[in-house]
């Protein structure tokens, strides 16, 4: 995408939200589109990817507050007039200045100073003032999706991620130069992407019109990426969830994020993970939870019970005459903890009825009936509602 085109991108109709929405509002949209746009949920459809890519580099935009608010700014300032189908214009023809400057800077992936409107505009007013060496712009963070069974997640799992996104060019290794060659810094600007002017008592900046406002020159641009030092390219990323990790918590990679432009260094990852439920097993916390269902003669008579773990299986011993819902603790039989140790196992005991039983069984709990109320066993005894 050309800088013009980014400039006049609608970001916030891609996420199908308004320029007022909060933060979470633009989380929740970018992760629905992602969801359903994903390459891996459209394989073979170059328009679903196409539409993917976008969403994404608005999100980067939008859910880095700096970015926002720099992005909305510079909107708002050449609405309707400083800037339009020819680009920045000259001062007669709408205030603009004369040459298109990289509004990679304006963003924060540029080289010229620290980035954004400040970088632009800040010395304006300036009096004696002086400008700093620009520095290249670390790259956005990334955020992305994934899901994993109830198990993977308990236990840790490897997995792989497969992501579409701004990265290093890999033919000049994000230097922007074609390869054996390097930029050289801007002689007329000295490297700050401005220069300044003297009007009275006022001293004015503006884009240098030599390196257009990077600050550095590339005389030799890289074929690939013409001179930005990124491509937007589909990667497999190995991730190493840890043990215990629960649903909705976030993992950062460090340095697997948007490319920063010109060798930059780049953002980091933020991977969600989503965890699906599991038949057996349940979680509070660390602990691992189960119902175990029983029979009436084994709450009453007592028994042990076979029960599965994670790793295994263990015996868990029910007492003579333990109540329906008890709840039994195994200890250090739950859900790895990420300082070491485990939480605990915790089994519901549930009764299962017989929904029929043979002439044998009829019997035998006709005389265990008999002899129940003979021995003056009440199970209403001091019920309120007796």
């Amino acid at each position: 995408m050309s800088q013009r085109e980014w400039i006049e991108k609608d970001f916030y109709k891609e996420l199908g939200i308004s320029s007022s929405a909060s933060p979470d509002d633009i989380k929740k949209a970018y992760r629905k589109l992602a969801r359903d746009l994903h390459p891996d949920a459209n394989p073979g459809d170059a328009k679903a990817e196409e539409r993917f890519k976008t969403v994404s580099e608005a999100h980067a935009v939008l859910s880095d507050p700096a970015k926002r608010k720099e992005y909305d700014e510079t909107r708002r300032l050449f609405a309707g007039g400083g800037y339009g189908r020819g680009g920045f214009g000259t001062p007669g023809a709408g205030g603009g200045f004369s040459q298109e400057f990289n509004l990679g800077d304006i963003f924060g992936g540029g080289t010229a100073g620290d980035g954004g409107l400040g970088d632009l505009f800040g010395g304006l007013f300036n009096r004696g003032g002086t400008r700093t060496t620009s520095r290249p712009r670390r790259g956005a963070d990334v955020e992305t999706e994934t899901t994993l069974g109830f198990r993977e997640a308990a236990q840790g799992v490897t997995v792989p991620l497969r992501m579409t996104s701004p990265s290093p060019c890999t033919t000049c290794h994000g230097s922007g130069a074609k390869p054996g060659t390097s930029p050289r810094v801007c002689p007329l600007c000295n490297g700050a992407g401005v220069v300044s002017r003297n009007q009275g008592a006022f001293g004015f900046s503006e884009p240098c019109d030599e390196c257009r406002g990077s600050g550095s020159i590339i005389d030799d641009p890289c074929a690939d990426c013409h001179g930005s030092g990124i491509q937007n390219r589909t990667r497999t990323i190995t991730v190493r969830i840890p043990p215990g990790v629960g649903d909705g918590q976030r993992i950062r990679l460090a340095g697997q994020g948007e490319a920063g432009l010109r060798g930059a260094p780049s953002g980091d990852l933020y991977v969600t993970v989503h965890v699906s439920q599991d038949k057996v097993f349940g979680r509070t916390g660390d602990d691992l939870t189960v119902v175990l269902p029983v029979s009436y003669s084994e709450l009453v008579l007592g028994t042990t019970v076979s029960v599965p773990t994670l790793d295994g299986r263990v015996g868990v011993k029910v007492p003579p005459g333990t109540a329906d819902g008890r709840i039994l603790r195994v200890r250090g039989r739950g859900v790895p903890k990420r300082g070491g140790g485990a939480g605990d196992l915790l089994v519901t005991v549930k009764i299962a009825i017989p929904q029929k039983l043979n002439n044998d069984a009829t019997e035998a709990l006709e005389r265990y009936r008999e002899a129940e109320r003979s021995s003056g066993f009440d199970p209403r005894a001091g019920w309120a509602g007796a």
